[in-house]
Order: structure tokens, then sequence, then C-alpha cells
């Protein structure tokens, strides 16, 4: 077996359900089921533990690699039950609890009945093996959520429209095919470093990029740890990064001087005015990076995907971002006022984010599975269907919608990911026309979910709008 099977393998049998937790679960949140039902599913979950051994690996990998994971889901669901299942990974029995109920729980009980939980290998990245991950977990959210409210994020999306009008001038003008995918990563990190480093030198970020690469890389490899691996590579590259973090964060401190400029980090950091501790900023910043990079990278490929390959959601699109770029002056930025007229926009990409969410739940001791909801037909009818009217009004199911979680742990990076998006699709709609150059191009999901070829696209210049 290749080794990103046996990655994203590893991967996934740590999001499942544990069986304990669901018997808790079952008999303190209120289902949508009878006592007795109840009852009968604490003694015996319906489902099927497959194979010896192997149990029901095959099935979920290969369903996985097609990047249509939903129908391992939604196969047990019709055969057994629409509220949970058993199955079996790695010869290791768990329950999958797939409805908005079960989002409902995971989202408003995390740190009360259960704690955020990761694999001990990534601890090697972060340097947190002696930590508690649940106190870990909530630093992280503390450091992260004034960062990327929306009161500080209004402020820079001038800077992410000059950054993404760059960086499409750079590599898609002149072009006439381009691959959306690494084009995405590239950017995606650019606007990382620009925005939350205050890193705006095209070499200085190449220089970030490279081991940041390798960290990425093998972030979800196989956690061998010897010479000449992807995680060997990644623990050097993540000891690198934090260093030069450190650099950073000392600079920062020493100039005391915070502006715009500076970037996001730099100035909150001088706000909380605490004396060392460079070394756990630093940390928290390579994480923060690292979660932003394949979510936003992913959700702006399949944003492209759609438009390419949908003619009348991108008229749609370009229309409405037309009447905001003529009610601008020449090469004038986009501001937060631009950001909130893009409503049909917006749900353009939350119905993208709905079919191919980037990231599929969260490591915690329960795990929520966004497929299992968003290609439901009991909160989605023809769930299959891209249809971006479903976003208009509040109709939607609470809890059935979780590309960002949800409740008081939804997901700080939300608002960031929305401006980023929002702005990629405004510079390109209003530059381009689109084309698949493979109309048929698949979606793999191992290891992480893209289009297998990387979604090169022919353009179109327009004319002057």
């Amino acid at each position: 077996m290749e080794l990103s099977l046996i990655n994203s393998l590893l991967i996934s049998a740590i999001f499942f359900f544990s069986i304990p937790l669901l018997l808790y679960f079952l008999r303190h949140n209120k289902l949508r089921s009878t006592k007795n039902e109840a009852q009968a599913l604490l003694q015996t979950p319906p489902g099927s533990i497959g194979w010896p051994l192997i149990g029901e690996t095959i099935e979920y990998l290969s369903t996985t690699k097609e990047g249509i994971p939903e129908k391992f889901i939604n196969d047990r669901r019709k055969k057994y039950s629409s509220k949970l299942f058993k199955t079996s990974l790695l010869g290791q029995p768990m329950v999958l609890l797939c409805n908005a109920e079960g989002n409902k729980f995971v989202f408003s009980n995390e740190n009360r009945l259960f704690t955020s939980w990761w694999p001990s290998s990534v601890d090697k990245f972060f340097d947190t093996q002696n930590a508690s991950k649940s106190e870990e977990a909530m630093k992280m959210r503390k450091f992260v959520t004034p960062v990327l409210k929306p009161d500080t994020l209004r402020k820079y999306v001038n800077i992410v429209d000059a950054k993404t009008r760059l960086h499409l001038k750079a590599h898609w003008d002149g072009q006439q095919v381009v691959e959306v995918h690494p084009f995405a990563k590239d950017l995606t990190f650019a606007l990382a470093c620009r925005l939350l480093l205050g890193i705006d030198d095209e070499e200085a970020i190449a220089q970030l990029q490279k081991p940041f690469g390798h960290f990425s890389a093998g972030l979800l490899s196989l956690p061998i740890d010897l010479p000449g691996t992807n995680f060997r590579r990644a623990i050097k590259a993540a000891k690198e990064l934090r260093k030069e973090f450190e650099v950073m964060i000392k600079r920062w401190k020493r100039d005391r001087s915070p502006s715009q400029s500076q970037g996001i980090l730099s100035q909150h950091l001088l706000e909380l005015n605490e004396e060392g501790q460079e070394s756990d900023m630093a940390t928290r910043i390579l994480a923060l990076i690292s979660a932003s990079y394949d979510n936003v990278s992913t959700a702006m490929t399949f944003v492209v995907k759609y438009l390419a390959e949908m003619p009348n959601v991108y008229d749609a699109v370009l229309r409405e971002q037309s009447e905001i770029a003529k009610a601008k002056e020449a090469d004038e930025p986009l501001n937060w006022d631009d950001i909130q007229k893009m409503r049909y926009s917006w749900n353009v990409a939350s119905e993208v984010l709905r079919l191919h969410p980037p990231a599929n739940g969260a490591f915690r001791e329960l795990h929520w599975n966004a497929f299992a909801t968003h290609k439901s037909p009991e909160y989605f009818p023809d769930p299959g269907k891209f249809d971006p009217s479903r976003f208009e009004g509040n109709g939607l199911v609470p809890y059935s919608y979780v590309p960002f979680g949800g409740g008081a742990h939804m997901c700080p990076g939300k608002e960031y990911a929305r401006i980023a998006i929002l702005v990629l699709m405004h510079n390109v709609v209003t530059k381009f026309k689109l084309q698949k150059v493979f109309p048929d191009e698949k979606v793999i999901g191992l290891p992480v979910l893209r289009p297998a070829k990387g979604l090169p696209i022919r353009l179109y210049p327009h004319q002057q709008l």
C-alpha cells in the first residue's frame, strides 16, 4: 500500500467516535429517538465491523480516494440508521454519529464533557509533548480570536486586495492556461505572511515557504521519525520555522512600534505585553498559519472550479462584482463595505464549502463529520446539486452546515477565509472568463481534498469593464 494511503488511513482512524463517549452521548443528549430506541442502541449499535483486523478499511479508503467520502457514511446510514452506526478501521471498533444533533452536542460541550485532542506525533512539530492538550487548545483559541476578529480584519481588506491583484498579475496575466491549486496555495501563504507577519518581500516569503512546504507535507505523513522521511523533514522544518518566528517576536517587542505595515500579529503581541514566552508564541504562529494554508487554498480552488464549469453562476457573480467595480475609481482597492455587498458571491462560496468542506472534522475525543450532514437529503434536498439559493434567508437546520464548526467554538478563521475567498472571486471574474482544461477532472481525497490534476484553467481576459 502506498504511503499516502497509509497516512490518510491513520488520520481518518483517529477522526471517528469512541464507543464509551458515544454511550455517554446517548445517555445525556436528547436525540430524536425514543427511550427504548436509545437503550437498544446502547446495547448494540447498528452496523458492521467488517473483516477481522482490516474491518471496513478498504471501502473507506476507496471512497475517500475517489473524493466521495460521504458515500461510506451515506451507504451505512441507509442500511443501518440515520443517526449512528458502528464500523471498524485498522482493527479498531468505533461508532460514527451523523446528524445535526450530534454536531450540536460536540460544539456545545467542548472542554466540558470532552476535550480537544490530536495525535501524539503532532506534538513533535509544535514541541507540546509535555503540555495538556485541552489547555493548549484553549490558549490557542485565546491567542487567535482577537487576531482574526472582524473588527481587526476589516482594516486589512485593501491589503488583501492589493496582494491578490499583484499575485494575479504576476502569475495569470499573459498566460493562456494556469493551474489553480498550486496558485491558491502560493497566494494563501503570501497573504498569511503579509497580514499576520508583516512580510511583503517576495524573497523573504520564498525563504519561509520552502521549510513550510516540508512542514506541510510531513504534517499528514506516516509518523516514522527516521532520516529521509517526510516526517523527519517536517520536524526539522517546524523547528526552523519556530526559531525564525521567535526572532521576529523579539524584534517586534524591541521595536515596539505597532503599525498596519507590521502585520496583525506584531500589534497583537505588543498589546499582550507579555515578557518572555517567545517559544510558546512562535508555536502558536506556526499552528495558525498551518491551519489556514490547506483549508483556505482548497476552498479557493473549488470556488474557481465551479465558476469555470457553471456559466449561469459565473454570470451572476460577475454581475454582482461588476456593480461593485463600477462604483469605484480606477485601481481603488476593495474595502470592508464592498465585502458586505458580495452576498450572492458568498452564497456561491458557501455552497462550494458545503459540497467540498476543506476539513471534514476536528480532533476531539468526539468527531463531527461535515460530510455526514452536508451531503444528507434530510438537511439539503437534492444534496448533489449546486444551488447557492440554499443560503438565502435563514432556512438551514441549525448545526447541519458546519464547514467552520459551530456554536461558541466556531472557527475563528471564518472571517479571514471569507475575505480572502471573496477578494479572489472579485479579481478573477472581473478580469477573466474561465474554462476548465479537463471538463471531467476528478476530485480526489488523499492526502487532501483537491482536483486530481491541480485544476488547470484556460483564461480569456475581458475587455475593460
